[in-house]
């Protein structure tokens, strides 16, 4: 058996892939022949078999080191089993390994986007014909799993909402309870809680499944091959799953989502409440914040800490972004000022990122590993360059809302939590400015000010009159 050069981080050991090796055998058949990490949050391995002389391939799906969603790990096996069942197509569950915990699939062919800030940075992701055709049978596809009756869904464990206010909100705040028993001072979060809790659309009656992290499958070439990552799906309100589109587009290039929408729209029958919509894109950003909020402490071997701290800046600017679409507020843009150097600290943190681009690869230390370890120097270098500017006017910014000066950005946290922990709606425009500045800076910090970064990315609007020309459009088009 062979370990490719990207599957493994220092710490795991060869006793890890011995298990792997043992269970394959002894449940699948054949011999193992290569077992390779790929480039995901999680560990997600691809083990290659030889049986009687035919190669299979099968995926190890772990859980993440750290506790990053409320579900337990094999809720995903079940609900996969689920939707097989109803016609969807997904990979074929092979079972479950119990050392280490990983569910076992077959290997799907089929591409797809990672899904990683930092990665789609380096190559920009991209919409061509044959996956626009595969996005649209996605949305037939999607329209068939809303339609499972929730009674399938209930019979794997999954909570069924008692009323409007679950139906919107019983998946996000399962996320808010993890960040308030982490302990976690984040004003964004208690700010975007409350103001969604405030605004639950108290009309919406009907219980779907929700994936919870919508857009996610294969295709190759103009053809959907399967449905997958479905680690959070739930019971609740089925528009939420269209919000997803509107938060991972454009790190995962979705293309034309008002189309997409309307083909939605035409395969499920019912027409789309575009309100709701744009009330489930701020609860599906924060619920997408809370990810790599949870990772920022962390210490545990592997993960990638820039990729959590530039999607919390990211992701949570995004969230306010479409929260002041919802509520009307037009927010102002500025640019990055001149750094001001800091000699030392540059120096030190450019001698740390050579240093550790010149580790030597091994089997069990990839280039994109190295690649993870010396992204956290140049995030630095940036941050010293404008640390002092974005700190300085967050508390400027702070002072002027409070009254009172924070002595740092800490007191300022717990200074703002507290304010909107008392804050009704007359605040919300203020807060919603506040925290957007806050965010925007720190965009602006990671893109070097270069509004074509993908950090400085803004969130499509929905409520701005495209979607009823694509359904115009789609009319014309069908008739």
């Amino acid at each position: 058996m062979s370990t490719s050069s990207e599957t493994a981080t220092p710490a795991e050991s060869a006793d890890q892939y011995a298990r792997i090796t043992k269970w394959a055998e002894t449940n699948l058949g054949g011999r193992v022949t290569k077992i390779e990490r790929q480039r995901r949050w999680r560990p997600v391995w691809r083990v290659t078999m030889d049986d009687a002389g035919a190669t299979k391939d099968y995926v190890f799906k772990a859980d993440r080191a750290w506790a990053a969603h409320p579900y337990p790990h094999i809720h995903e096996m079940h609900l996969l089993n689920v939707l097989a069942a109803n016609d969807i197509p997904v990979p074929p569950q092979r079972g479950f390994c119990s050392d280490p915990e990983t569910i076992v699939m077959d290997w799907v062919k089929g591409g797809r986007d990672p899904g990683l800030v930092m990665e789609a940075v380096e190559s920009a992701s991209t919409m061509t014909p044959d996956r626009w055709s595969a996005s649209l049978q996605y949305m037939e596809v999607l329209a068939a799993m809303h339609r499972i009756p929730a009674d399938q869904i209930e019979a794997i464990g999954c909570y069924r909402p008692r009323n409007a206010n679950e139906i919107a909100l019983q998946h996000y705040e399962r996320f808010y309870d993890m960040q308030k028993a982490h302990g976690i001072v984040d004003p964004l979060m208690d700010f975007v809680t409350l103001w969604l809790r405030r605004n639950v659309p108290q009309h919406r009656d009907r219980i779907s499944l929700v994936t919870g992290d919508c857009g996610q499958f294969l295709s190759d070439g103009p053809d959907l091959t399967c449905v997958l990552d479905v680690e959070i799906g739930h019971l609740g309100d089925h528009l939420h799953d269209l919000a997803c589109f509107r938060g991972r587009h454009p790190v995962e290039n979705m293309g034309d989502l008002p189309a997409l929408f309307a083909h939605y729209e035409r395969a499920l029958g019912e027409p789309l409440d575009l309100r709701v919509i744009s009330y489930h894109t701020v609860a599906f950003l924060g619920v997408g914040y809370f990810g790599p909020l949870f990772a920022l402490a962390r210490t545990d071997p592997g993960g990638d800490w820039v990729e959590a701290a530039v999607q919390c800046a990211f992701i949570g600017r995004r969230c306010i972004e479409a929260l002041a679409e919802f509520i009307g507020v037009e927010l102002e843009d500025f640019d990055l000022p001149a750094p001001r150097p800091s000699p030392m600290e540059e120096m030190a943190l450019e001698k740390l990122g050579a240093d550790l681009q010149r580790l030597p690869l091994t089997d069990t230390f990839a280039g994109w590993q190295r690649g993870v370890l010396a992204s956290v120097p140049d995030y630095l270098l940036a941050q010293t360059r404008h640390r002092r500017w974005a700190e300085d006017a967050d508390l400027d910014d702070q002072e002027r809302l409070l009254g009172n000066r924070p002595r740092d950005m800490a007191d300022a946290d717990r200074q703002l939590a507290a304010f909107v922990a008392n804050a009704g709606p007359e605040h919300d425009e203020a807060l919603t400015r506040l925290l957007y500045r806050r965010f925007l800076r720190q965009c602006l910090i990671i893109s070097n000010g270069d509004v074509d970064h993908l950090a400085m990315a803004k969130v499509e609007p929905i409520l701005d009159g495209r979607m009823d020309r694509a359904r115009e459009s789609m009319a014309v088009a069908v008739q």
